[in-house]
């Protein structure tokens, strides 16, 4: 985990005053760039961090930490002089994330309340402004380098200066397209849903518990098991989840409503501004056996016309296919991990191990033939052809099978030499103070203009 990462995960420790066990308060001023000071206790909360993450603490590590504070203060300072802007929705979308997986590693929200002895809405109001300019220096940052790009010789000049026994070992690289056909749901279907959640409502409404009916019937599986409960803030759901929440009063239910998920019911159990607590049950509208048995004649055609080479398999992914996230790419599965197009084994694992088990034994432009499919994202079953696209093996990076893994490494390294250019010119321009107890770090940038 690199220091800029952890300071990035570090917003939320505690940044008041450490003190001797005589009661001394032992804080104060590092460093100073522009209008912005550095707290000892800064660098101290990184530290925490870092140690958490299996890094080792020491004096060479103190210095590391208050380079990095100090660039990112020095992004902030120009972010204001360019007057940059970072709107009240990003800077919510930001904090629900960063709470959410503070709840992740604490247990709850109410555990984290409990840490931090304030609640949900105290904790946002101390760290707004923090955040705020958290993003500002990101956004300072992709400003630096919004032009930046590089040229095939650049790739191969960079390249050329890795030493051979630094260039790094790539495991097999897999990549994948695919044919999905998910069966129709009828005006039927969606009846038979609406009417379930209903009769379900109807017996809570008839004095029969929220929180078992939830477990039974709810087809949610990350709530059910909890009996439905929710803990959210406002940004968190689809937009018509929230309006449901948001208009009722607590411990009421609301009518049966629709999201893009199914249908759904909603109990308030508690709000406080924009963080609230609920139960709800969710029935995902399910297609008859009809419309299965039609797709399933629909990918054993396909199926069919494939393998007699009667169609080309980008015909194929137009004419059969009804998956919105593939479809319109040619069939190409993208890795939701890195974003490529490429998967290791691991991202296999953690994502769709039926991919691997279809394609293992094929060659390379060979189709599976079609089976029952579930889709990670929305729980939708249909049926799927998959088609190993391309399968590399174990190798040494090189430029004919690694071409786009060499040129991110050059733009990472150009946009590196970049910043540093442009710090070494700021730091020229700006009042920078540094406490004596740090003036004799090595740092990589000349902050103290010797």
């Amino acid at each position: 985990m690199t220091l800029k990462l952890i300071c990035s995960l570090s917003l939320f420790i505690s940044s008041s005053l450490f003190s001797q066990s005589n009661g001394e308060i032992v804080d104060k001023i590092v460093a100073q760039v522009g209008d912005n000071i550095i707290l000892l206790s800064d660098i101290e909360a990184q530290k925490q961090q870092a140690i958490a993450a299996g890094i080792t603490s020491g004096k060479i590590m103190d210095c590391e930490v208050l380079e990095e504070l100090m660039y990112q203060e020095l992004l902030i300072n120009q972010a204001k002089l360019d007057s940059l802007v970072v709107t009240d929705e990003q800077v919510d979308s930001e904090m629900e994330n960063r709470l959410r997986v503070l709840e992740e590693q604490i247990g709850s929200r109410e555990k984290m309340e409990a840490f931090y002895g304030k609640t949900v809405g105290q904790i946002k109001e101390e760290f707004r402004p923090i955040i705020k300019e958290r993003l500002m220096a990101e956004e300072m940052e992709r400003t630096i380098s919004s032009d930046l790009s590089v040229t095939p010789k650049e790739v191969q000049d960079f390249y050329a200066t890795i030493p051979k026994d630094s260039i790094p070992f790539i495991n097999a690289q897999l990549s994948f397209q695919q044919i999905v056909n998910y069966p129709e749901i009828t005006k039927a279907d969606k009846s038979a849903a609406f009417e379930k959640l209903e009769g379900i409502r109807e017996n809570i409404l008839s004095g029969k518990s929220f929180d078992t009916q939830a477990r039974i019937h709810s087809m949610d599986p990350g709530s059910a098991p909890q009996g439905g409960k929710i803990e959210g803030s406002r940004g968190m759901m689809v937009p018509p989840f929230e309006a449901a929440v948001f208009s009722l009063t607590i411990g009421q239910i609301s009518d049966v409503f629709e999201t893009s998920y199914g249908y759904h019911i909603v109990k308030l159990l508690d709000r406080r501004g924009d963080d609230y607590i609920c139960q709800h049950i969710l029935i995902v509208p399910e297609f008859n056996g009809n419309e299965l048995e039609k797709s399933i004649i629909g990918m054993d055609s396909c199926y069919a016309l494939l393998v007699a080479k009667k169609i080309t398999w980008e015909e194929a992914v137009a004419r059969f296919s009804n998956d919105e996230m593939t479809k319109q790419n040619k069939g190409i599965i993208t890795n939701p991990i890195t974003g490529e197009q490429t998967w290791d084994m691991e991202d296999l694992n953690q994502v769709d191990q039926q991919i691997f088990l279809l394609t293992d034994a094929l060659e390379k432009g060979d189709f599976s033939s079609p089976n029952m499919y579930v889709n990670i994202y929305d729980r939708k079953q249909g049926i799927r052809i998959v088609r190993l696209m391309n399968r590399t093996e174990p190798h040494i990076a090189n430029l004919k099978e690694d071409y786009a893994l060499i040129k991110r490494a050059a733009e990472n390294d150009k946009k590196q030499r970049l910043i540093n250019n442009w710090v070494k010119a700021k730091i020229g321009n700006a009042y920078i103070r540094i406490d004596l107890s740090y003036q004799n770090c090595a740092f990589k940038n000349n902050w103290l203009r010797k």
